[in-house]
């Protein structure tokens, strides 16, 4: 199985439109478009029932001492956590594609609404839901895709891995807010096929890509 997408190279920066946050002018970030990018695919083995996407970042720090502190930097050795961006599940067997902004344009506050997308499919909470719980203005459960905004005193820059899995089964036994975690742990053992692809993101002027 193949994935690929016209919005990044695998490997490559992902543009700051398939973000949440971009550099500011004025302070460090400011909210970006936040589409979803162009996911197209092939290949898909025979056999197959549904199609799960998921999106993570495995570089979060996995303490939150220095994250966005002035005068500090997140050192690029401490131990990184994943941080689920999407959870995408129940996609028909037949599709081979998304297009950009098909999912999410825009920061929602509070979070996108699911699970149901309207679109033959369904979306677990990203990790934003825990994120923003403590931020009145923002607090709700966050479905469907919202981009990377890593910390912008990071010394590591962030990869986003997209993950597409072709199962032997037509829905993934959970419903309500599901989180990446319990995806995975629905998913074991009925994994046909699998494909990735990898972008970068940074907010710190200071790294480089």
């Amino acid at each position: 199985m193949k994935l690929w997408s016209n919005s990044f190279k695998d490997g490559t920066p992902i543009p700051g439109e398939f973000a949440l946050a971009v550099p500011a002018t004025q302070g460090h970030v400011t909210f970006s478009s936040n589409r979803n990018p162009h996911l197209e695919w092939s290949d898909v083995p025979s056999g197959t029932k549904s199609l799960v996407l998921i999106c993570h970042d495995p570089d979060v720090p996995s303490r939150g001492d220095d994250v966005n502190q002035e005068g500090r930097q997140v050192p690029a050795d401490l131990p990184r956590v994943d941080f689920f961006h999407w959870l995408l599940v129940d996609l028909p067997a037949d599709m081979s594609g998304i297009a950009p902004g098909a999912f999410s344009e825009g920061v929602t506050p509070q979070g996108k609404s699911g699970p149901e997308t309207g679109m033959e499919a369904r979306q677990g909470i990203n990790d934003y839901t825990g994120w923003f719980a403590g931020d009145a203005a923002m607090t709700g459960n966050y479905f469907g895709y919202d981009g990377p905004c890593p910390p912008w005193n990071d010394m590591l820059p962030h990869r986003y891995i997209f993950t597409l899995y072709a199962l032997d089964i037509a829905r993934v036994p959970l419903d309500g807010a599901f989180t990446g975690v319990q995806l995975r742990t629905a998913i074991t053992g009925h994994i046909l096929a699998e494909a990735m692809l990898m972008g970068r993101y940074t907010l710190n002027p200071a790294v480089k890509l």
